[in-house]
C-alpha cells in the first residue's frame, strides 16, 4: 500500500508546533508582492500553508529530503488553495543557496526550519523510525538517495563509535553497555529489524531505569536516526546558508527538539547578533557590527495547553532573528 496517498490527509497526520507564533514572527517580512518564503523542512506543509494564507502576496519555496513528505505537502497546499504559489524541491536544507540560485532568486525574505522527525515519518511503519512497530532498521529520511541505514551502522561501526553516537546524540546513560551488547549480538546475527533492537535494549537497560524517563528505546532510536541522516552536520551548514541568503529585514524561525540541535542554533545565531570586533578595540567599525537582532528572548517553549495536546511540543525550543544590516565580509 502507498502510505503517502492512501493514508489520512496531511492536516490529520501532523499538527505543527508553535504554529501561531511562527506565523506571527514570519509574516511581517512577507508583505511585498513576490516575497520569498523558504520552508527549508517542508514536511507535510503545515507551517507553509498557514504562512501562505496569512501572507497572500508571498511565494513559497518548499524544501524537503523526503519525497513522500513532498507529495503530501503538495496535496495539502493544493487542497488549501495555495498550491499555485508553491515551488517544491527535493533537496536537503543545507542546499538552500543552490535551490534559490537554480530558481533565479537572489535571496529570501523569510526562512522556516522545523527540525527533527515528522509525525508522518513515525507513522510510516516500514521506515523503521518507530520503536512501537517492528520494521526493517532503515531510518533514512531520503529513501531515494543512497546512504547507510541504521542496520548498516549497527553492523559495521566499531563498538566505541556506536557508544559515542548513543551517548552524544541520544543522551543515553547506558550507551557503552548497549554498544557492547550490539557488538556481541552481531557476531552471530546482526540486528536488521526494529523489534530486534527493542528487545536487545530491553535486556541491556536496567529495570530501575526503565521505570521512568519514557520508553527505554526512545534515546537509542533518536540517536540512530540523527546519525543515519547526518542531521547535525547538515544543520550546521544549513543555518549558515539560511542566514546568508536573507535580505535585510528578512526573518528566520528555527524550532529544535534536541539539545544538540538547539546548541547549534544558539551558537550560529549568537555569531550574527554579537559584534565581531576584537576585545579592547577602542572604536567599533561598521564591519564588526551585528547583522541580525533576536525577535524573541532566548528560546520560546510551548505552553502547557499545547504540550498537553501535541506530544511533539514537549521539547520544542524556538529561536528567531531578523536581519538588520547587510552581510559583513565573510558572512
Amino acid at each position: 500500500m502507498d502510505e503517502t496517498t492512501d493514508g489520512p490527509p496531511a492536516h490529520d497526520r501532523h499538527v505543527p508546533v508553535l504554529l501561531a507564533t511562527s506565523v506571527e514572527l514570519l509574516v511581517p517580512a512577507l508583505q511585498e508582492a513576490g516575497a520569498i518564503y523558504v520552508d527549508a523542512t517542508l514536511g507535510m506543509g503545515g507551517h507553509a500553508a498557514a504562512v501562505l494564507r496569512a501572507a497572500p502576496r508571498a511565494q513559497l519555496v518548499g524544501i524537503d529530503r523526503d519525497p513522500q513528505a513532498l507529495e503530501l505537502a503538495r496535496q495539502r497546499l493544493e487542497s488549501e488553495g495555495v498550491g499555485d504559489r508553491a515551488t517544491l524541491v527535493h533537496a536537503t536544507y543545507d542546499e538552500i543557496r543552490d535551490v534559490l540560485t537554480d530558481l533565479d532568486l537572489p535571496g529570501a525574505h523569510a526562512v522556516m526550519m522545523d527540525l527533527g522527525l515528522s509525525s508522518f515519518q513515525i507513522d510510516t511503519t516500514d521506515r523503521g523510525f518507530s520503536y512501537a512497530a517492528d520494521a526493517p532498521l532503515d531510518m533514512r529520511m531520503d529513501t531515494v538517495s543512497d546512504g547507510p541505514t541504521a542496520a548498516d551502522l549497527l553492523r559495521d561501526l566499531p563498538e566505541a563509535e556506536i557508544s559515542r553516537i548513543l551517548h552524544d546524540l541520544g543522551d543515553e546513560r547506558f550507551a557503552r553497555r548497549i554498544a557492547h551488547r550490539i557488538v556481541q549480538q552481531r557476531e552471530t546475527a546482526p540486528l536488521e529489524r526494529s523489534g530486534e533492537l527493542v528487545a536487545l535494549l530491553d535486556r541491556a537497560i536496567p529495570g530501575a531505569s526503565k521505570a521512568s524517563g519514557g520508553h527505554p528505546a526512545k534515546r537509542t532510536f533518536q540517536a540512530l536516526r540523527i546519525a543515519v541522516n547526518e542531521e547535525l552536520e547538515i544543520l550546521a551548514s544549513a543555518l549558515e546558508s539560511a542566514l546568508d541568503c536573507l535580505h535585510v529585514d528578512g526573518r528566520i524561525v528555527v524550532e529544535s527538539y534536541h539539545s544538540g540541535e538547539d546548541r547549534l542554533v544558539k551558537t550560529a545565531f549568537a555569531r550574527r547578533t554579537h559584534s565581531s570586533a576584537p576585545p579592547g578595540l577602542p572604536v567599533e567599525l561598521d564591519e564588526h557590527l551585528p547583522t541580525f537582532t533576536p525577535l524573541v528572548r532566548g528560546a520560546l517553549k510551548a505552553d502547557d495547553a499545547e504540550r498537553d495536546t501535541n506530544s511533539r511540543a514537549a521539547s520544542v525550543r524556538l529561536r528567531a532573528l531578523t536581519r538588520t544590516r547587510p552581510a559583513r565580509r565573510g558572512h
